[in-house]
């Protein structure tokens, strides 16, 4: 049983965030599986993994950030604006932006100034109204039967609960279930896919957690009917009732047992017949053709309040399934259109874009139906690699690996590297995290990849220029355990070292170094200090080189000097018989130089 934290308090808000991302990780896969609106490409749950992690993570890092400092626990107004942020800047499709907004919602009852603090019942009550009345504003055109009505079930729902925060909770719980199992009934592709709506589901399971959070008790597993083997879905379902009942609920297939619904596949064996694509569309007042837009376009935006109505009215001409959340300058934009370069530009207009993902809708893949779609064979083995920059990024997938990349400052989740995995689509893969701070990250993703059946080696190379290496031997036809040996034998006999600048005053192992200092960094310690690239990238070569090698590996990041690399190749030239040198464009890669010797 979990540990209560009865007042709502920023300890109650890391536990929430903690016990919902724990549900979300659990649900994962049926909500994937229900997915038919907007779109259906089975990634909805996974969407909303990854945009709690994000919460949760940022919750953490506050928390971190206290007990460095010495000091006492965050205040709740810290918690629940970290909670918010953090779900907004790794938001991820059209149900994980939408939950985004509906923690900013809650974050702007609960961290408001004021003389009455919002720690109470009613402080929770107008919180979950706030959540699902911003939702819903957020959304261009905004649909019954979807993740938008649960919430202002749950909303209404809490309206005349009982004078605490536990009984808030479970009223808007209770809400959202009986919305949940209502949702076919609203929406003409969920009753013909036999499924309740997928982002609805997940919003479910995020206020079962904050049952929990307020009880200690998972109301999946103390709502009497909605126990044993019908919470789990097993065998031995009880009969059908009419939706809404009580805690078992059938709708059209359908099932809501506790909080969990569990699609049925229907008699003809489909999972989701006829065009799923085309009736989600109609609804949302977009082409019933079947044909819908080609790319999801998801980008950070800093933009004003007047410059993003503007780009609301321009993204809404240009496609369909728009979002925009955010606020004080800082938004969210989610869109699918055709034109993806068109919804970036509008991006450029408004503001400064950045976090730009593009999403290709593949034919067969998502405007299409599930049961015409081919099943794709699972290729033997495949590499999947984290990259710092663009230009690495294209060197990995040239040579055939799968690429996740971290940003500066941006490093990717356990869910993205699972995610990655899932891509890959192999039974056999060989994951490279590339950095040594990732590596606890990365067995996260290796160990849920295996729960899945993937068989996973994780080999804990710490920079990129270390999983070229491993990469360059990489052999598919060989024995998995002989590859991995050889792979793991080549990353590290490979040195590695980075020059980059430093962001702030710090200590280091080669003395005090200033912000805008240019250090020089081998096998992941400063090892000098200066102000001129060339001449510490220079300096950092001769001391890797001292120990030998035969082959220089140099990556160039964009705001590298662009002589640099002829320096020091000319100076491997002249003073190293025997090495040779490749030089590699990494884009944007956070370091200015990336140095291999292998």
């Amino acid at each position: 049983m979990a540990q209560v934290p009865q007042p709502l308090d920023a300890l109650a808000v890391r536990t929430w965030c903690g016990l919902a991302l724990k549900a979300l990780g659990r649900a994962r896969e049926e909500i994937d599986a229900i997915n038919v609106y907007p779109v259906a490409d089975g990634d909805t749950g996974t969407n909303l993994y990854l945009t709690v992690e994000s919460a949760a993570a940022a919750v953490e890092a506050v928390f971190a950030g206290y007990e460095a400092g010495g000091t006492q626990r965050p205040t709740l107004a810290d918690a629940v604006r970290a909670m918010a942020h953090g779900a907004l800047i790794g938001a991820r499709g059209n149900s994980g932006t939408i939950l985004a907004q509906l923690l900013r919602g809650m974050a702007q009852v609960l961290a408001a100034d004021g003389e009455t603090a919002h720690t109470d019942a009613q402080g929770l009550r107008l919180a979950l109204r706030r959540a699902a009345d911003s939702a819903r504003e957020a959304v261009a055109h905004p649909v019954e039967g979807t993740v938008l009505t649960v919430a202002s079930a749950a909303a209404d729902a809490a309206t005349g609960a009982e004078e605490n925060c536990a009984g808030v909770a479970r009223a808007a719980y209770e809400g959202a279930r009986a919305a949940l199992a209502a949702t076919p009934g609203q929406l003409a592709v969920l009753e013909r896919a036999g499924v309740v709506d997928a982002g609805g589901r997940g919003l479910v399971a995020v206020l079962a957690a904050l049952v929990e959070t307020f009880t200690g008790e998972n109301p999946r597993l103390t709502d009497g009917p909605g126990r044993g083997a019908h919470a789990r879905g097993d065998a031995g379902e009880a009969p059908a009732r009419v939706p809404g009942d009580d805690a078992h609920a059938r709708v059209n297939g359908a099932r809501v047992n506790g909080d969990e619904a569990y699609a049925r596949v229907r008699a003809d064996g489909a999972r989701v017949p006829g065009d799923a694509r085309g009736a989600s569309e109609e609804c949302a007042g977009a082409p019933a053709n079947g044909g819908g837009p080609a790319y999801e376009v998801i980008y950070l935006l800093e933009a004003d309040d007047a410059a993003v109505a503007r780009l609301r009215r321009r993204l809404d001409a240009l496609g369909d399934s728009l979002v925009v959340v955010g606020g004080d300058g800082l938004w969210n934009v989610h869109v699918h259109v055709d034109d993806a370069g068109a919804a970036v530009e509008a991006g450029v207009e408004a503001g400064r874009p950045y976090r730009i993902r593009i999403t290709h809708f593949a034919a067969g893949d998502v405007h299409t139906t599930r049961a015409a779609r081919p099943p794709r064979e699972r290729v033997q083995r495949a590499v999947v690699a984290v990259v710092p920059g663009e230009g690495l990024a294209g060197l990995y997938q040239e040579a055939g690996a799968t690429t996740v990349l971290a940003r500066p400052g941006e490093p990717p989740a356990s869910g993205e590297l699972v995610q990655a995995v899932r891509r890959a689509h192999a039974r056999e893969v060989v994951l490279l995290p590339n950095d040594a701070d990732l590596r606890h990250t990365a067995a996260a993703a290796a160990e849920q990849a295996r729960t899945e059946g993937v068989r996973v080696a994780l080999i804990p190379t710490r920079s990129a220029v270390q999983g070229m290496a491993a990469l360059a031997v990489h052999e598919p036809e060989r024995r998995f355990d002989e590859d991995v040996v050889a792979m793991t034998s080549a990353a590290g006999a490979t040195r590695y070292a980075e020059v980059a600048v430093a962001e702030r005053q710090s200590w280091t192992m080669a003395g005090i170094c200033q912000a805008g200092d240019v250090l020089g960094l081998i096998d992941g310690d400063v090892a000098v200090i200066g102000s001129d690239v060339t001449e510490i990238a220079e300096t950092v070569l001769d001391r890797m080189l001292a120990a030998g090698g035969e082959l220089v590996t140099l990556v160039l990041g964009d705001e590298a000097p662009k002589s640099v690399a002829t320096h020091l190749e000319s100076r491997v030239r002249e003073s190293y018989l025997a090495v040779d040198t490749v030089v590699y464009r990494g884009g944007r890669q956070g370091p200015l130089l990336l140095i291999g010797v292998e």
